[in-house]
């Protein structure tokens, strides 16, 4: 399958969807980056693989070549390293896979070489006073074969809430190997700005749920593990590889959604502030919560896609040979857009967006780049595309 030229024209926002089953949008700065000229990305295609998955949500390369692909509610597989099929793994942890839960991110141990270890992020079914209720949790095991072997839980969120929405959640190691983990909160508002809960915060953990040193003070009665607070719904995650600062998308409400920079001590705004709307409420700029603009009290994001919500899923930073144009390029899935966004920067801001492949007509819910240099992109109906030459 091909895919047509890149597509920039920002006119088809229009006519996407604002809701993107995975909760929505995020905010965004006052005025968009204008819309780039339409050129053809380097003669790219998107090529669906043999491989297919039962609500796939996230995606990692093994040292063999081969993917380890989370399935919201059928778990854990490799993939193949030639994309032709996949085989389960067993030992994978009990998930809540009602609304947007399930089996959710995956990430390997910095030093995987050498120890195994693969971390999950999932839904957890609470039990006791906590049943009926369900958090984002992450657990850690060893790899052998395809088998998870001695399954720990590292992190639980808390609190536990009814609902199944806005879990999150990616998993991204920073440069000293401790574990950045990206929460939502729970489709509940105003637990993003309370410090004594996890709701809608990124928090930085050791690799054995330990707390490092160097997490930012928030305050009497704060969590100490907070890294930033006042995120609505983070969906994706990565490390810039120059600056190593952790991006995230967000999805906000009604118009909105973001792409921020998850600094130690930043609170991001929600649901105090948002470039989008209250969902019922009229679309435009008079109905931004809060007024829409962020600064000075918080901080406000790179971009934004108003007034209509793309629905921003997984996120990759491009640093692959087959496309040299595109070094250093943020891409992002979108749900609700049903597209890969391209975004070039300049330093810390956006200088430009462009909407590629929404021919395609897929939820994009997770985007990777291979050792070859392709694009990989996950789609929420089991696809895997390959974008190459």
């Amino acid at each position: 399958m091909t895919a047509t030229p890149v597509l920039a024209l920002l006119a088809v926002l229009a006519a996407l969807s604002g809701c993107g089953g995975g909760g929505g949008g995020a905010d965004a700065p006052p005025a968009a980056p204008p819309a780039p000229p339409v050129v053809a990305p380097a003669a790219a295609r998107a090529t669906a693989q043999a491989a297919r998955f039962a609500s796939p949500w996230g995606l990692a390369a093994l040292p063999d070549g081969s993917w380890l692909v989370t399935q919201r509610a059928a778990g854990l597989v490799r993939m193949a390293a030639d994309y032709s099929g996949s085989q389960p793994i067993s030992g994978g942890p009990v998930v809540s896979s009602a609304g947007q839960g399930g089996l959710l991110d995956v990430a390997l141990d910095p030093d995987y070489a050498s120890n195994a270890l693969v971390y999950l992020s999932y839904a957890e079914p609470g039990s006791g006073a906590d049943a009926g209720k369900s958090g984002t949790a992450v657990a850690r095991a060893q790899l052998v074969g395809n088998a998870l072997q001695g399954l720990t839980v590292i992190f639980r969120q808390a609190p536990k809430v009814t609902g199944t929405g806005h879990y999150g959640s990616r998993l991204v190691f920073a440069r000293d190997k401790t574990l950045y983990i990206t929460l939502g909160e729970r489709q509940l508002g105003s637990p993003a700005q309370d410090v004594a809960q996890t709701l809608g915060k990124v928090v930085r953990i050791n690799r054995d749920g330990s707390l490092p040193a160097g997490n930012p003070g928030f305050g009497a009665g704060a969590l100490p593990g907070l890294w930033s607070i006042g995120h609505r719904n983070p969906q994706g995650a990565a490390l810039h590889p120059t600056t190593g600062d952790l991006w995230v998308s967000e999805h906000g409400s009604q118009g909105g959604d973001e792409i921020n920079i998850a600094r130690a001590g930043g609170n991001h705004g929600w649901p105090l502030v948002s470039y989008g709307c209250n969902y019922g409420d009229p679309v435009g700029t008079a109905c931004a919560i809060g007024g829409g603009v962020h600064a000075p009290r918080f901080v406000e994001p790179l971009t934004s896609w108003v007034p209509t919500s793309i629905a921003p899923a997984g996120i990759a930073f491009y640093s692959g040979a087959m496309f040299p144009e595109w070094q250093g390029n943020l891409f992002v899935g979108a749900l609700a857009g049903q597209a890969l966004w391209r975004l070039t920067l300049s330093g810390d801001s956006v200088a430009s967006r462009e909407m590629l492949f929404a021919d395609l007509g897929e939820r994009i819910r997770a985007v990777a780049v291979a050792a070859d240099g392709a694009l990989l992109l996950l789609t929420d109906s089991g696809r895997l595309m390959r974008v190459a030459r």
